[in-house]
């Protein structure tokens, strides 16, 4: 949770997605100023009327596109405190049975994107600190069948994460990510919609249920408040125990 008042500049990238989507009604809900950057320009708009907040058209495949975002962040507030990169995918395939293009595709979303931004945050938050907050996966810590893309790109983000908190920190600019098991959101609803794939999955998680959007919000809420200044470089798991705990089985 933001602290009230805060006077808070953010910048949510992916802000349409589920996550992105939750992160930024619980920023406006603490108070904090935003700029909402997606692909979606409806959705974003949309959105965008409903926190009274600008908005940017921000599109993976182009990194390009996020200079501009943040020069509008820039010219709104004056400065920037706080980025969230919400963008992301996954990609549910063997190794073997992923293409080249798959390959790519996972890569440009999900690493290549981070270090964009961590490059556009890093520079407009050189001359007063804040906090960069990129996100992960379970996926990296436990081994998962059929995630080897997404596991890599993703272990590529905690490097990222952990070498650019290093490189910073002298400014006073924190780098941290979280790394979610399974989360019901769009990008996922083909695994979560279907009953045998949603019910193995809840087995996985030690708690016994899969996560919601607004669980993965409240930690990147808390690592972005400046009250919260001693935390960087690293890779926070809330993904029901999946990770770290064994799951038990029904009626053990």
């Amino acid at each position: 949770m933001i602290s009230q008042n805060s006077n808070l500049s953010a910048v949510v990238l992916g802000a349409t997605g589920s996550v992105g989507t939750a992160l930024a009604r619980q920023l406006a809900d603490d108070g904090a100023r935003l700029l909402l950057a997606g692909r979606n320009a409806e959705t974003l708009q949309e959105l965008g009327r409903e926190l009274d907040a600008p908005t940017a058209v921000v599109d993976a495949h182009r990194p390009e596109t996020f200079p501009a975002a943040f020069r509008r962040a820039g010219e709104s507030f004056g400065e920037i405190h706080a980025v969230a990169n919400c963008i992301g995918s996954v990609l549910l395939k063997p190794a073997h049975a992923t293409s080249d293009d798959d390959w790519a595709e996972i890569l440009q979303v999900n690493a290549f994107s981070s270090f964009a931004i961590i490059r556009e945050a890093a520079a407009a938050m050189r001359s007063t600190g804040g906090s960069i907050v990129l996100f992960s996966s379970a996926a990296v810590r436990i081994g998962l069948p059929n995630h080897e893309a997404i596991a890599a790109a993703k272990g590529a983000v905690e490097g990222l994460v952990r070498s650019a908190a290093a490189t910073y920190a002298a400014r006073g600019i924190r780098v941290n990510a979280i790394a979610p098991g399974l989360v019901r959101s769009e990008m996922t609803r083909r695994i979560w919609e279907n009953d045998s794939s949603a019910a193995a999955s809840v087995a996985m998680h030690a708690l016994g249920r899969l996560g919601e959007p607004s669980d993965i919000a409240r930690l990147a809420a808390w690592l972005m408040d400046p009250d919260n200044s001693w935390t960087t470089g690293q890779v926070i798991g809330v993904d029901g125990g999946l990770s770290s705990v064994l799951a038990r089985r029904k009626g053990s």
